[in-house]
């Protein structure tokens, strides 16, 4: 799957220059003149890849990068530069930038770096769409369940779960079969991967 691709450059011609390329190859590319304008949008904007320029007044590239780490968005960004500068651009990197391509803008580089970018923003979307499902899962759970749950995934087994719990081991079977079907799957494996997946922040 293709995402949006948010191109954040003072510079015009470069902006206009990168649009056409990008666009050309099949991309949906949104331009935008600086940070300012890219975070006033960023809440009605679908996870995208960001092509970001380092040097930028007020707000550079790094600061935007370290402001979308503030809000929890981690979409892949190909951070671009007129200057090479080396601590940049390893700063670049520490936040998390999937690529750092120097001006003028090698056409092919900055192509297949946007798609290095959608491999890994399609992985992530997926894996919070695992966890998303595994949460609303849990949550049909009653609190007992919930318990016998947390006992299952710490590997207890069904007599020692009874014990702790002062129960009957005949009630933990009936609870991990009401977990079974409410979880899909009476795996042992399976029911510690949604455990561990629901308790992990969104």
């Amino acid at each position: 799957m293709t995402h949006p691709v948010y191109l954040v450059d003072d510079d015009e011609a470069v902006r206009d220059a990168l649009t056409l390329l990008l666009s050309t190859v099949g991309l949906d590319v949104a331009p935008f003149a600086n940070p300012q304008a890219f975070l006033a949008r960023l809440d009605g904007l679908a996870p995208g890849c960001l092509i970001l320029d380092i040097r930028m007044p007020l707000i550079s590239g790094l600061k935007l990068q370290e402001k979308l780490i503030e809000r929890n968005i981690d979409w892949p960004t190909v951070v671009i530069s007129g200057h090479g500068d080396i601590e940049a651009c390893r700063q670049a990197f520490r936040n998390g930038a999937v690529d750092f391509l120097s001006k003028p803008i090698d056409e092919q580089d900055l192509i297949d770096a946007i798609q290095k970018g959608n491999e890994i923003l399609e992985r992530r979307l997926l894996a919070e769409a695992e966890k998303a499902e595994a949460r609303s899962l849990l949550q049909s759970l009653t609190p007992r369940e919930a318990q016998v749950l947390d006992r299952i995934a710490e590997g207890f087994t069904s007599k020692q779960i009874a014990e702790g719990l002062g129960l009957s081991p005949r009630t933990i079977e009936s609870h991990r079969a009401a977990i079974g079907a409410k979880l899909g799957t009476t795996s042992q494996a399976e029911l510690t991967r949604l455990w561990l997946e629901g308790r992990d922040s969104p």
